[in-house]
């Protein structure tokens, strides 16, 4: 299969690469970029678990094909982490309890990054409409939505 050039920036940095034209961001990310936080769960849009953010926008990267993506800024849960230390929202899921498998931890802070980027106080009811479509096997939702209202930013 032919591949074409594509260019876009993960995590601010710049990547020139190539894609096959079927290709997802996901497989791109994961396979062609080595950044493997980002998970594949459904691999059909469902789950949630392939989140990242596509210029500002949480986005099933399972449902995005790659060559979409030229020019665009990615961001994904490794970057979070940024100079040996974990985020806020990193931080308040430790504190808070707010995983135990962990599969579904990156999608749920992306999800949440997206939100408080967009809306720096929500509501509850705005933190919850926010993280549907984000499935958990384990935790359940009360100790996640907890951690997101821990960073003291949302308006009640």
């Amino acid at each position: 299969m032919t591949k074409k050039p594509i260019k876009l920036v993960v995590n601010g940095q710049q990547y020139d690469t190539f894609v096959s034209e079927n290709a997802t961001l996901l497989a791109l990310l994961r396979d062609g970029l080595g950044l493997t936080g980002t998970k594949e769960g459904c691999g059909a849009g469902e789950c949630g678990a392939c989140t990242v953010i596509l210029n500002g926008k949480p986005v099933n990267s399972c449902m995005v094909l790659a060559l979409e993506c030229e020019g665009a800024q990615v961001r994904t849960i490794e970057s979070e982490y940024q100079d040996g230390k974990l985020s806020n929202l990193q931080q308040a899921f430790i504190d808070h309890n707010a995983f135990q498998c962990g599969f579904c931890t990156p999608r749920m802070i992306m999800s949440a990054r997206a939100l408080l980027e967009s809306n720096p106080k929500p509501t509850l009811e705005e933190i919850k409409e926010a993280m549907e479509g984000n499935l958990c096997r384990c935790t359940g939702y009360e100790s996640i939505i907890e951690a997101i209202e821990s960073l003291g930013v949302c308006a009640y």
